[in-house]
């Protein structure tokens, strides 16, 4: 079943360098899947980022973020198509949740088992007369 994902920052973790001020080092985040049923699951998150060196081209002064600027860092770090990719793991953390919410899972004890005389279902059906031989 596909899911549709909503992402949302929930926190970020600055730090001052020598040559700059409030660089975004690190990001919280959440992320949440929702099935065509409209069952979600979340997964919470937590990435850092590399600090750039002052003359790189990349730095955004802390002022000039935008929401949707560091989530897609978050996203190419988290689902691209590098070597830090686990967008597989949060599938399954996702999905298990939605599973939890869907399906009912019931421990039976030993009296509840279907064969157990205290559930009532190890009865044993009468046998049939035995037709007599050869008369």
């Amino acid at each position: 079943m596909a899911l549709t994902y909503t992402w949302k920052l929930t926190g970020l973790k600055k730090q001052d360098t020598a040559d700059l001020s409030d660089l975004v080092i690190g990001t919280r985040w959440e992320l949440k899947g929702t099935n065509e049923a409209g069952v979600f699951g979340t997964f919470s998150g937590a990435t850092p980022l590399d600090i750039p060196d002052a003359d790189e081209e990349g730095y955004v002064p802390y002022s000039e973020l935008t929401e949707e600027m560091v989530l897609g860092w978050v996203q190419n770090i988290v689902s691209g198509s590098g070597p830090g990719n686990y967008m597989d793991h949060i599938d399954e953390q996702i999905n298990k949740q939605i599973n939890e919410k869907t399906y009912t899972l019931l421990e039976v004890q030993e009296n509840d088992l279907p064969w157990s005389e205290a559930s009532g279902s190890s009865e044993v059906a009468p046998e049939a007369p035995a037709e007599p031989a050869g008369e």
